[in-house]
């Protein structure tokens, strides 16, 4: 049984979105048959043409309502091609008529899932429907293509199919990510640079092209512009040590956000004390977003750096890095954008933004862990002096003094992590190839989706409104301790993390001390948000 009540309009989803299509197909497939239509306001089984019982009413959160993401030049192509019931849902033998029971009932422009959601936990278990992936196309792939790229994904846990929904932790890897890993050991193995032999070659050819592929990714102007680090909590403590400590004299300031991770917090800290520097704090409002007049009031002639996020890790927060950039270029003062939340969903041109420091991590965008990358304006990396010392950053060396090499070497002291970098290489060009125009469109799709179905569930408040943002979906669910929710959601092979994300500033801004924080990535599905609100719902 397909029953839609009020008509997708109710839904308020963006018009060409995959799901407004979706609702749009259901509730024409279900209408046809009818004999006349509803009258206006009323609830009518399209299939049985009687009145549908009312459903109680659920307590919500209200929840910002955000504009569809203009097309960009790497098409977007929605289309679902399996007109009528998408699920293909088939009853088990143990199953009742009611298991086979597809219901998007619309009340005051929300989905009200009842005791049903898209499809049951335990069919997901059963294995008795088919997924919708086939009909969504992200860029050059369709969601399904994307999935079954992940090997991961195909993991049962608790005997549930794994729905990962911890991506702001970490990313899972492509399987093209885990073959260039696998084909760098076994057939290009060596130390970089210097070697005289075919295995150095090939070893630093790859390495080289990694740097390539990263400063093309984030539109640098030149590969050596990128360094790479371990990380973007490395990346800050490089910028932080090597360029901005040395400037530093007491009483001079760093501009900081109430949004920061703990990563771009402590590092600032640290040379703080040391010089006898003041950190300056831009506050946010009721909905996690950054007041950008209090910003502007924050500069002195002693502010000497800015370092802000693009993205927040727990509110979802985009900040509006542009005028970020332009409000401190007017002042005279550099400024480093934080992008390890923001890289892996949406587009990033560190040449148009006019940033001075831009920094990522690797395992945060579908790449192996222990790498990342900072990237620096030629002039201001020329000007930093190394951050470690070491083999490799050096073009000579005797006991009186040591003359080092020009960036990016100069900040790649030592033995770095080589198959790591060609595995992030290969996670970008795997990205690039989908589009990430398309890869921020279908994820803005999913984060409105999944704000929408969250509110429907009793005693749950989301944190973080913000208009147009990003992956996280945090919240906060009556009566429950945030890790019991974690652990109740992880019996049903849900993964999301809970606790106060290294980010305990803003999250005490308003009133909390930790979290639930399911977070998005491109390769999740609608599915994967039924199943979270289907297991919430029980809960609550």
């Amino acid at each position: 049984m397909i029953t839609i009540e009020n008509g997708p309009e109710a839904l308020g989803l963006p018009g060409e979105s995959e799901l407004a299509r979706l609702a749009n197909a259901l509730w024409n497939e279900g209408t046809a048959g009818l004999a006349s239509a509803p009258a206006p306001g009323a609830a009518v089984s399209p299939v049985t043409d009687h009145p549908v019982a009312s459903v109680p009413e659920a307590a919500s959160t209200p929840v910002a309502v955000f504009p569809a993401v203009s097309a960009s030049e790497i098409p977007y192509q929605p289309s679902i091609p399996h007109i009528g019931n998408p699920l293909h849902l088939q009853p088990t033998p143990e199953q009742s008529d009611e298991r086979n029971t597809i219901r998007v009932a619309v009340r005051d422009g929300r989905t009200d899932a009842g005791q049903d959601s898209l499809y049951a936990l335990s069919d997901r278990v059963n294995g008795t429907h088919t997924r919708r992936d086939d009909g969504i196309t992200v860029g050059s792939k369709t969601l399904a293509q994307i999935r079954e790229d992940f090997p991961i994904l195909k993991e049962q846990v608790g005997g549930f199919p794994l729905v990962w929904l911890d991506n702001g932790a970490t990313t899972q890897k492509p399987q093209c990510v885990i073959e260039r890993l696998t084909q760098f050991y076994t057939h290009e193995n060596s130390n970089v640079h210097r070697g005289a032999h075919e295995l150095a070659a090939r070893s630093t050819d790859a390495y080289e092209n990694a740097r390539q592929i990263a400063a093309d990714f984030i539109g640098a102007p030149d590969k050596d512009d990128v360094v790479f680090v371990r990380g973007t909590t490395e990346g800050i403590n490089l910028v932080a040590n090597a360029y901005v400590k040395p400037l530093l004299t007491p009483g001079d300031e760093i501009i900081l956000s109430i949004l920061e991770h703990h990563a771009n917090i402590v590092p600032w800290q640290l040379i703080a004390a040391e010089t006898g520097a003041v950190l300056r704090v831009i506050p946010c409002d009721e909905s996690g977003q950054l007041i950008i007049p209090e910003y502007e009031r924050l500069f002195t002639p002693r502010t000497k750096f800015v370092s802000v996020t693009q993205v927040s890790n727990v509110l979802g927060t985009v900040t509006p890095v542009e005028e970020l950039v332009t409000i401190a270029h007017r002042h005279g003062v550099p400024i480093l954008i934080d992008g390890a939340q923001s890289v892996a969903h949406m587009p990033v041109d560190v040449s148009a933004l006019d940033a001075d420091f831009f920094v990522f991590s690797g395992h945060k965008i579908f790449a192996p862990t222990g790498i990342g990358a900072v990237y620096g304006k030629k002039a201001l990396l020329d000007a930093a002096r190394p951050y470690h010392g070491g083999g490799n950053m050096i073009k000579d060396v005797t006991f009186e003094r040591t003359i080092y090499n020009p960036a990016p070497n100069k900040f790649e002291a030592g033995t770095g992590s080589i198959a790591d970098a060609v595995g992030l290489g290969e996670a970008l060009s795997y990205l690039s190839s989908i589009g990430m125009p398309a890869v921020h469109q279908w994820e803005q799709e999913l984060v409105q989706y999944g704000m929408k179905e969250l509110a429907t569930v009793p005693g749950l408040h989301l944190i973080g409104t913000a208009p147009g943002k990003a992956s996280a979906l945090s919240f906060k669910l009556d009566g429950y301790e945030d890790n019991a929710v974690g652990e109740y959601l992880n019996r049903y092979g849900i993964a999301v993390r809970t606790g106060h994300h290294c980010a305990q500033p803003v999250l005490r801004r308003f009133g909390l001390e930790s979290v639930v924080r399911p977070t998005l990535a491109v390769y999740n599905s609608p599915e994967d948000i039924d199943a979270l609100v289907k297991a919430l719902r029980g809960l609550a």
